[in-house]
């Protein structure tokens, strides 16, 4: 009885409804099956592949799912075209579509903000000045407070690329204001007073740097586009002993 009680309960669920039961189990190509337009299946079917670096089946997938619903899920795939593949423009053109369908809303594309990720691309792209302005939108939109604090890092970074070491280093100690051990910060200090010839305080910073690495940002999955190494914070280190 309870075998014929199951069986008339499935046959009376819609193709939808079976879909969804087989996505909250985890089924995503049973969940297809039933049907078509199950965006969030088509998605979660790509993520196995980016996590193993098979981003030609990533793509077949996400594409799909971007598709039938870009609202959803164009966010997540300018956030692979960054993270994963580095494709700086194509990223910011999912990201840039995004927002012009979600106007008056601040998007956060697999919960980072929309600006930060922007900036992240132009800073990739060596756009430095393009870089300020969104990590400064971001902060905006955050709240000083609030931000994550690498927008301060990259900050300081972007200035130091365009030769403001002075401004560079009161961004690297914005972001220490805000958290206490960020080594990228302190490294990115040591490097602008090195060019400013203030040997003494550069070894402060890396000192600093080196003592606080633990902290440094790091993802399992993926190497950030301002990733130190302590193997560089030590030839600094050396260099600036000679």
């Amino acid at each position: 009885m309870i075998t014929l009680g199951i069986i008339i309960w499935w046959n009376i669920k819609s193709d939808t409804e079976k879909s969804d039961f087989f996505f909250s189990i985890g089924n995503y190509k049973k969940a297809i099956d039933y049907n078509q337009d199950n965006n969030y299946a088509w998605m979660e079917l790509s993520v196995s592949y980016n996590k193993a670096g098979d981003f030609k089946k990533d793509f077949k997938y996400l594409n799909k799912a971007v598709d039938l619903s870009p609202s959803s899920h164009l966010g997540y795939r300018g956030w692979i075209r960054l993270r994963k593949i580095r494709d700086y423009d194509k990223a910011l053109i999912d990201f840039d579509r995004l927002d012009n369908l979600t106007p008056n809303f601040v998007d956060y594309p697999w919960s980072e903000n929309i600006n930060f990720l922007r900036g992240e691309c132009h800073y990739g792209n060596k756009k430095n000045k393009k870089a300020i302005e969104c990590f400064n939108k971001n902060i905006k939109e955050q709240k000083e407070g609030w931000a994550d604090v690498h927008s301060f890092v990259y900050l300081g970074l972007c200035e130091y690329e365009l030769g403001n070491y002075e401004k560079s280093i009161s961004e690297f100690k914005r972001a220490i204001e805000h958290s206490k051990y960020v080594p990228e910060a302190s490294f990115g200090i040591s490097k602008a007073y090195y060019k400013l010839g203030n040997i003494e305080k550069a070894k402060e910073s890396i000192l600093e740097a080196e003592s606080t690495f633990d902290y440094k940002r790091e993802d399992n999955y993926n190497e950030f586009l301002n990733e130190i190494y302590l193997s560089e914070i030590r030839e600094f280190k050396e260099q600036l002993d000679k």
